[in-house]
């Protein structure tokens, strides 16, 4: 992991390895050799954030508030800080269950970082300083450099501070709490950063010759992920770049929409006209053959007066009766047909058939019975020397 820090007021980079020296991102050469291996996405980068900044803490959390521990979190640590809630920015991330680890730093100083930071977009990972020295329960682990000293002493618990107050520091935390079982340091001159310690720990001490990059090869920073950069800081998208780079495409990508849904629209315009045309020539049409009732739907309506009249697939209908009607009568010289009346609902006609006697009636009757048909006399009259009989024919069931 390379690590981008502050130094002493200076912005520098630590490539990965165990010797690595910070190089000094006011040097072109190193801006652009950090530049390229964030390009490369080979390795990870993270930002260190100063940890004299940056208040690290570990807050109990019920169910009820870890719901809203976002929008609640400011309001629970009032009164363990010193500023205006107001003017700090809260990272939080959860530990064992019902324990969260928080960090509580000043926008002001949040928005300072993003300026120097603002020249390499690949870093999307802000950690506080502490954080990244390896800690092992029950230790205590020092990292001695320049004139201050980053201490780690819980999982979620650190600080930076100037080498001056280190013995006063751990005197304190010495009072606080049992001793640790061991302190691991990480320095340059063994016996200066031995004699810093109270004389009570020095037995418990583990010096190890190295700087931040040393330290890291034993650490494991993703136990505790506490990414500063979340909530209003949280990264974004560069919508605006995107934007910049696509707007001529997006620009052409429009015209053609523009122009397309006008042509959709005309082909409408068009296509109802047409519509509307033929549906004038289609109810026209209807009322040629059909002037009287409502027109619904003209086709379907057409079909059945036309299944009606001519007869479906069964033989039913005015047209399949009238035929085999007619071709009972046939042959039978002074029969006639007065009247006929057709139900087509019913499937069946009544006939006024006028014969010489009623043999001829009866004779008419018994050859549509043997053309298939159910002929039956409902009355019969004389007249005169002439017979009149009204039948009722209709198909045979």
């Amino acid at each position: 992991m390379a690590i981008v820090r502050l130094v002493e007021g200076r912005l520098a980079w630590y490539p990965p390895g165990a010797s690595a020296e910070p190089q000094w991102l006011d040097d072109a050469a190193a801006r652009e050799h950090l530049r390229a291996t964030l390009a490369q996405r080979q390795i990870k980068a993270c930002f260190a954030a100063p940890g004299e900044d940056v208040l690290l803490l570990t807050l109990s959390i019920t169910p009820d508030e870890k719901k809203h521990i976002s929008k609640s979190l400011p309001y629970m640590l009032e009164e363990q800080v010193a500023a205006d809630v107001d003017t700090l920015h809260f990272a939080s991330t959860p530990l064992q269950e019902g324990e969260y680890a928080v960090a509580a730093t000043a926008r002001e100083k949040m928005a300072q970082w993003q300026v120097l930071l603002s020249d390499f977009p690949g870093i999307q990972r802000w950690l506080p300083e502490p954080l990244l020295l390896p800690w092992q329960p029950g230790e205590w682990c020092l990292l001695l450099e320049g004139d201050t000293v980053i201490f780690r002493v819980g999982q979620c618990k650190g600080f930076t501070a100037e080498k001056d107050l280190l013995e006063a520091l751990v005197q304190a935390m010495l009072n606080e709490a049992a001793p640790p079982t061991a302190v691991i340091v990480y320095g340059v001159d063994q016996e200066a950063d031995t004699n810093m310690l109270p004389t009570a720990l020095r037995e418990r001490l583990q010096w190890r010759h190295g700087n931040l990059s040393a330290a890291m090869l034993l650490s494991k920073t993703d136990e505790v992920n506490l990414n500063l950069l979340s909530g209003d800081f949280a990264p974004r998208l560069p919508v605006r770049q995107w934007w910049r780079q696509w707007r001529a495409v997006a620009a052409v990508l429009a015209a053609a929409f523009v122009l397309q849904l006008g042509a959709v629209y005309a082909d409408y315009r068009s296509l109802s006209a047409q519509n509307i045309a033929l549906r004038s020539a289609v109810q026209a049409s209807y009322r040629s053959a059909f002037p009287s009732g409502v027109v619904v739907d003209a086709e379907k309506q057409l079909r059945r007066q036309l299944d009606a009249l001519g007869g479906t697939g069964n033989g039913v209908g005015f047209v399949s009766l009238m035929e085999r009607v007619g071709a009972a009568i046939v042959g039978m010289p002074g029969t006639t047909i007065a009247s006929i009346n057709y139900n087509d609902k019913a499937g069946e006609m009544r006939l006024n058939v006028v014969a010489a006697d009623f043999e001829g009636v009866e004779k008419l009757r018994s050859r549509m019975n043997e053309a298939g048909l159910e002929a039956v006399t409902e009355s019969s009259n004389t007249k005169g020397d002439r017979v009149s009989a009204r039948l009722r024919v209709k198909e045979r069931s």
